[in-house]
């Protein structure tokens, strides 16, 4: 089985299918999702002119509009550091060794302008962790964007520059396209600025389980790609894959590929889940996720015989989690989602991208296959927490910046390591600690500022007491380590 990996790629949306546009309003007004128009689908070797004359198929003017609606984005992370000798008390100099920096590092991506004042949708891991995000549009024109807001688990941002009257793609209904259609791939792949490359959608739906995103819930990624084998290839990434009117149809995310560079096979996120995840993340700062609650799979032969189910295709459903609103709604283990509203679910993956497209207190039809009887069942969905509100933005400032999840350590392990107290980093996240420090997962912290720590809650309320600026020094050891560690870091 081929080994899939996920590299920087640049898409624009292809789909024969209703052109819309975003309206952005003010931030706190959100995004509106307006209808244009209708307009025909063009085939495989001719097209149709002003004059409703069949003529030879031709990209060039789909390209020439595109391309100036795609940008290069340059991200940049400052040095990871230490604070210089003097800054750290006489007492613990000598744990901290003679290098005080390194370099800053560098990535390039690609991104899509979807409004005339200057809004930009690409990919979350050509931005993840950037201290500095520049934008260099197609004129050679750069900027540098604000980040407007990031969303791990499609693997999209939103970006912002200071500009007006900016060239823009409109959105095409994803849903709406086929498999067979021709598409467009725009992007800076290599650095090399207006790519443009050509190519069909081979296939819809697909989940290569590249994302893997563990927020505490299990894998929360959505994966429901767009395959298409129009080339791409490193620096693409959040670039354009457009129908050839020039609708964006997807962002460009990731390629098959046993090399690194493109192999056949490349992977954008489809229009409409971008729509959606834009819309939250500008007006609400964080994505409005509705969750069904449920561990499903797609349906096989290997479940059908098992399970001696009466359907071929679907998403079986093995469990539930806390918080479920479809065990709420009377799902049952067993069960298979055959279809939700008027949309067939074939696999778990168009489950999910469906379920992703909806916000906590939407309704929904789920339609199940339960022993071959179909069953009708409203589900109303809720957030990850249980409820129908509005959810907040997570804290950006103060102790959530330093991206670390500890846990308590069971008495036996102190013990054996000859220690009195202590917490464990269980995770470093993506906070100031793994960009600034050397630390690592595992490490026992059993001092803050030599103040000994006993278990979470001493450690985490020590750190909310902590003022931007202060200087802060975790002490501890590694289980396979005697000696005695310190790292240093500024709030």
């Amino acid at each position: 089985m081929k080994r899939f990996a996920s590299l920087f790629l640049a898409a624009v949306l292809g789909s024969a299918s209703t052109v819309a546009t975003f309206e952005f309003l003010k931030k706190d007004e959100g995004v509106k999702f307006q209808t244009l128009s209708q307009l025909p689908t063009s085939k495989v070797a001719y097209t149709v002119n002003e004059k409703g004359e069949a003529v030879p198929l031709d990209f060039t003017k789909t390209a020439e509009r595109v391309t100036a609606a795609v940008v290069h984005i340059k991200s940049t992370s400052e040095a990871r550091r230490v604070p210089q000798s003097q800054e750290i008390p006489e007492g613990f100099r000598e744990f901290f060794g003679p290098r005080m920096q390194q370099g800053p590092s560098q990535s390039a991506g690609s991104g899509v302008i979807i409004n005339e004042n200057g809004y930009i949708v690409t990919n979350n891991h050509v931005v993840q962790d950037a201290d500095a995000v520049d934008v260099t549009l197609a004129d050679n024109r750069t900027y540098r964007a604000e980040v407007i807001g990031t969303d791990p688990d499609t693997d999209l941002a939103v970006i912002k520059i200071n500009e007006k009257a900016l060239p823009y793609l409109a959105f095409v209904d994803s849903d709406l396209s086929k498999v067979g259609e021709w598409v467009l791939a725009v992007g800076n792949p290599f650095n090399l600025n207006s790519t443009v490359t050509a190519g069909i959608i081979s296939a819809k739906g697909r989940s290569i389980n590249i994302l893997n995103h563990n927020n505490g819930e299990g894998n929360t990624a959505i994966e429901s790609f767009i395959q298409t084998d129009a080339a791409i290839n490193p620096g693409n990434s959040g670039g354009a894959l457009v129908d050839l009117n020039g609708g964006l149809l997807g962002i460009n995310t990731a390629i098959a590929s046993p090399t690194g560079s493109y192999s056949g096979y490349g992977f954008a996120v489809p229009s409409n889940i971008v729509n959606k995840i834009v819309e939250d993340l500008v007006k609400f700062g964080t994505v409005q996720r509705g969750w069904l609650g449920v561990s499903i799979g797609s349906v096989n032969n290997e479940l059908v015989k098992e399970y001696d189910l009466k359907v071929n295709e679907g998403a079986y459903v093995s469990g539930f989690a806390q918080n479920s609103s479809a065990k709420t709604a009377g799902l049952k283990e067993g069960d298979v989602v055959v279809k939700i509203d008027e949309t067939p679910i074939r696999t778990n993956s168009a489950l999910i991208e469906y379920i992703g497209r909806r916000r906590p207190g939407d309704k929904v039809n789920v339609i199940v296959n339960r022993n071959g009887k179909e069953i009708t069942l409203p589900v109303t969905l809720t957030g990850k927490d249980g409820s129908t509100g509005t959810v907040k933005p997570e804290e950006k400032g103060g102790f959530a910046t330093l991206g670390l999840e500890v846990e308590d350590i069971d008495a036996n392990v102190l013990k054996k390591l000859d220690i009195e107290n202590g917490v464990r980093v269980k995770d470093l996240g993506h906070g100031k600690l793994a960009k600034y420090t050397d630390i690592q997962e595992g490490f026992i912290i059993t001092s803050v500022n030599d103040e000994p720590i006993k278990n979470v809650k001493d450690f985490t309320s020590l750190l909310k007491k902590k003022k931007e600026g202060d200087l802060v020094i975790l002490s501890g050891v590694y289980q396979n380590s005697p000696r005695e560690f310190n790292y240093a870091f500024r709030m």
